[in-house]
């Protein structure tokens, strides 16, 4: 998995790192297989509390690697990479994208240099995105003759208004990463954005797991519901939240002034 991606935890912050920095972190089967693979030995890791995805080298990634073009990738002499996983609705493109969303806990990615076709669709699925001034960001697959088929029906429809998504996948076009943040695409910029990344992460895992863990939930399922029960689970989740040790744990230490301790769920 090294070779492709490159995954450390400390502190209960997970960093994966995209790291093919000699092809300018272009996504091929390999690396498709290996971030499944780190997201879910995050999963399996008790105790990580935030993740941060970054690139290696010069580029966060270029896009997605040409020979999955060939017969290495679609369908020829390599999987079909157009049938969904087993038991789930994506298939391995649109999962390297959906895992960040599903991911229990927020997501923070730091983008730099080139965020081109698969490489925007990836950090799409993240709940934060920090981008250097440097970087230029791209849904590029109508150069390829394609439609982008990497989770973007899930990813972009609350981040990005739709018109200036149609003009962004029609054209191809590349924007700075100023205009990445005005049209949503980008969170906010930053001269140092792995070294702000971390720093988010580092606070976000500072706070209280359940609720942390609560809210990624709330968020990513109410938007799609109708109000009433958007509001009902508003109400399930806080109950839960509620029922263990984290919330009393927050609230005391909050009153004595001190540094929380809290418990990882299982």
């Amino acid at each position: 998995m090294a070779d492709r991606v490159n995954l450390e935890i400390s502190d209960h912050v997970a960093v994966v790192t995209l790291n093919r920095a000699d092809k300018r972190n272009a996504v091929d089967m390999a690396m498709f297989d290996a971030l499944l693979e780190s997201s879910a030995k995050i999963r399996e890791t008790r105790g990580v509390r935030a993740v941060v995805l970054r690139g290696n080298g010069p580029d966060f990634c270029a896009g997605i690697d040409v020979t999955v073009f060939g017969g290495a990738g679609i369908g020829v002499d390599g999987p079909d990479i157009l049938t969904p996983l087993d038991g789930m609705a994506a298939n391995i493109v649109q999962s390297s994208a959906m895992i960040w969303r599903d991911m229990p806990v927020p997501v923070i990615t730091a983008l730099h240099g080139a965020v081109f076709g698969a490489g925007l669709q990836i950090a799409m699925g993240a709940d934060l995105r920090i981008a250097a001034p440097d970087a230029r960001l791209s849904v590029m697959e109508v150069r390829w003759g394609l439609i982008p088929d990497m989770a973007l029906t899930n990813t972009f429809r609350h981040v990005v208004r739709q018109d200036y998504l149609r003009e962004l996948t029609y054209t191809g076009r590349v924007v700075t990463a100023e205009e990445g943040r005005e049209l949503g695409l980008v969170t906010r910029l930053s001269e140092s954005p792995l070294e702000d990344a971390l720093a988010l992460a580092a606070e976000i895992a500072g706070k209280s797991p359940d609720a942390i863990r609560g809210s990624k939930e709330l968020i990513n399922r109410s938007w799609e519901m109708p109000p009433n029960e958007a509001l009902r689970l508003e109400a399930d989740l806080q109950a839960r939240v509620l029922s263990g040790s984290n919330q009393p744990e927050a609230a005391k230490a909050n009153l004595e002034k001190r540094p929380p301790v809290f418990s990882d769920p299982e």
